[in-house]
């Protein structure tokens, strides 16, 4: 099995080579463009609105969407905790400058902290779920009444359910969920995204000093390749320790995708009627008006 394996290209017999991840980034860049414009469309609507972060993966998505719609038809919104650093402010500033699309800055201190008050010992990671919701809620509210939410969550995030649900992971279309975290690298430096935000350590600051490999527990170009391998190429757990894969790494990061499965689909509704929505109610093709 091992000499097949290796011979068929399924996997390498390094585990660290990252080749298979490669992609063509001109294609991707305008099959990605052309999502945008598509589906924005399709939707009845002109506009789109982007949370710009300061990072990497919100700076692909707001790129993408200015080529996809023109600067003028996109909005980014650079929303604050009382923790978010100097530099992400000033990497979206940039981006803004550099793209032509409008930022507006909206702090979220004031609400976030209102609403835990009077709580006690509030967990960090309830309240960076808090955060991300607030966030999220202010980009559908500057949607209205002809704009769009896009995604900013990469393949990576959304196999390990690294987001918040109904939070970061909320989103009208994603045009970058089915890259990977280094396969958007790719993409962001062919876009011509600054490199000090391409290469600067992840993090979406829900506390001070957090970043996303830390909280993680593993790089995200480790989890890459095993993702590749697990996901894309369907290889069992055992397959990729026999190969050279770190057990324990191969066993959490499974773990991950099947514990956060719910946070990728559609909520589960209860089936009592003949046709029911997210069931039997299925159609693989867009409607036209009678």
């Amino acid at each position: 099995m091992t000499s097949a394996l290796v011979r068929t290209g399924v996997i390498r017999p390094d585990p660290h080579d990252a080749s298979p991840l490669r992609i063509d980034e001109v294609l991707v860049r305008k099959m990605l463009v052309l999502f945008i414009g598509d589906e924005t469309v399709k939707a009845g609507l002109k506009r789109a609105v982007v949370g710009v972060s300061g990072g990497v993966d919100s700076a692909v998505t707001v790129a993408l969407a200015c080529e996809a719609l023109g600067p003028q038809n996109v909005l980014g919104l650079f929303t604050p905790y009382r923790t978010s650093s100097e530099e992400s402010r000033r990497h979206a500033l940039e981006l803004a400058r550099k793209l032509g699309f409008a930022l507006e800055e909206v702090p979220i201190t004031a609400q976030v902290d209102a609403y835990f008050a009077r709580r006690q010992d509030v967990h960090r990671v309830r309240l960076g779920n808090k955060m991300a919701r607030e966030r999220k809620s202010i980009e559908y509210d500057r949607s209205w009444p002809d704009g769009i939410v896009l995604g900013t969550s990469n393949k990576t995030e959304l196999l390990l359910g690294y987001g918040t649900q109904f939070g970061d992971m909320a989103c009208g279309i994603n045009p970058v969920g089915d890259l990977y975290k280094t396969q958007l690298r790719e993409v962001a430096t062919h876009l011509g995204i600054p490199e000090e935000i391409v290469r600067k350590p992840p993090t979406a600051e829900l506390w001070e000093g957090q970043t996303d490999e830390g909280e993680l527990g593993f790089t995200y170009a480790a989890a890459d390749l095993v993702l590749y391998h697990m996901v894309d190429r369907r290889l069992r757990p055992a397959e990729l320790v026999e190969h050279g894969f770190d057990e324990k790494l191969v066993v959490r990061i499974r773990e991950l995708v099947r514990r956060n499965h719910y946070k990728r689909v559609m909520p589960l509704i209860a089936k009592l009627s003949l046709r029911t929505v997210g069931h039997d109610f299925l159609y693989p093709r867009d409607w036209e008006a009678d």
